[in-house]
């Protein structure tokens, strides 16, 4: 593909000028695609700046970059950052090529500062669920990927028996897909108190029996009984990027600042279909916090969201990657479950993403123009 620099670099002046941040800096920049010239797309910007407050030892930092592309409807466009007293390079890491920036300061770093920005173009999309027709092909190696266990997402036990309950007597993809679908709409719900987007640990919540949870539970459940069941499936871990246009006022991010927006949805493909979108985590989201808050299922608002959310998706969200089991370049710690947060850490051990005021980032995002 043709690569256009000047718009996203020439933008780099007045990046500069709008930072206010003291010292000297590294930058660098990934080339940026053209803007797709067509009025279904919207663009955004998105610009994450992590200050480490209490520096000790070398410290480093892992931010996660929308390196996932699909044709029809996401494109990544390009990064830049700006970094303070240390250096920066982007990689791509382990079989899901999870794309990240990876950060590091020297020891003695007075104060390690960095500031990414990256621009998406996305645009909705819905998949015709009435007839099969041309699909993108999936090979065995893609097959293989998306129905093998993760750490959080087993495939046996108690996860296996649960799936072939649910879609026993199935007949196709798309059905087997949708009973579980529904399934996990009728027997879980969202606990607000659940922090960030839940651990996805999906074995113990059937466990337990505690079905509740955010979106890393919800939808890493579907994921895994569908990945039970023989169907490729993963999910997609991003960020809300803008409010809703559908007149959701829980499924957007309503404000410029959304550095706790992340979000995770889910894919599962079929026969005939390819990548099929769905998000039975946010069906329960809009039931617990649309307006006026805890609607119940059979209401026509939650009704809508869920019959939309099984093939279609608004894209005022972004995809960072479809990555599980992240093992951090340089890290002392363990592979994290998955990388949709800012990770940072310092010869005093790994800070609390999950506590954007301590860990201290912030994430901005605006609509540029296509």
């Amino acid at each position: 593909m043709k690569t256009d620099r000047r718009n996203f670099l020439g933008g780099a002046a007045a990046f500069s000028l709008l930072s206010g941040l003291p010292g000297r800096f590294a930058m660098a920049a990934v080339d940026a695609a053209p803007l797709p010239q067509d009025q279904s797309w919207r663009a955004f910007e998105v610009t994450t700046r992590i200050e480490v407050l209490t520096p000790e030892g070398v410290s480093k930092a892992w931010i996660p970059l929308p390196g996932f592309a699909a044709a029809e409807w996401i494109r990544p466009l390009g990064d830049q950052w700006r970094i303070q007293g240390g250096k920066a390079e982007r990689r791509e890491v382990g079989p899901y090529a999870a794309s990240m920036l990876m950060a590091e300061w020297p020891a003695g770093t007075e104060k390690p500062v960095i500031e990414v920005t990256s621009r998406v173009a996305t645009r909705d999309r819905a998949v015709d669920l009435s007839k099969p027709g041309p699909a993108e092909p999936l090979d065995d190696a893609g097959r293989a990927l998306f129905t093998a266990p993760t750490r959080l997402i087993p495939t046996d036990g108690i996860v296996k028996q649960t799936s072939d309950r649910i879609t026993a007597g199935a007949v196709g993809d798309i059905e087997k897909a949708r009973r579980i679908y529904e399934w996990i709409v009728a027997n879980t719900f969202r606990n607000p108190k659940t922090p960030g987007c839940g651990l996805g640990d999906i074995s113990f919540m059937l466990q337990t029996g505690d079905l509740g949870g955010k979106c890393a539970d919800l939808n890493g459940l579907f994921v895994g009984l569908a990945r039970a069941a023989g169907l490729p499936a993963r999910d997609l871990y991003g960020i809300r990027v803008a409010p809703s246009e559908r007149g959701y006022k829980s499924l957007g991010a309503n404000t410029e600042i959304i550095t706790k927006a992340q979000h995770c949805r889910a894919e599962v493909y079929a026969s005939g279909f390819g990548w099929v979108p769905v998000d039975p985590a946010d069906v329960r989201k809009v039931a617990l916090e649309e307006p006026p808050g805890n609607l119940p299922l059979a209401s026509e608002k939650v009704e809508a969201a869920r019959q939309t959310l099984f093939g279609a998706w608004e894209t005022n969200w972004i995809a960072y990657n479809q990555a599980h089991d992240v093992a951090l370049p340089g890290s002392k710690d363990p592979a994290i479950g998955f990388l949709m947060y800012p990770q940072v850490e310092t010869a005093a051990g790994h800070l609390d993403c999950l506590d954007p005021d301590n860990c201290k980032y912030t994430i901005t995002a605006k609509r540029i123009p296509v």
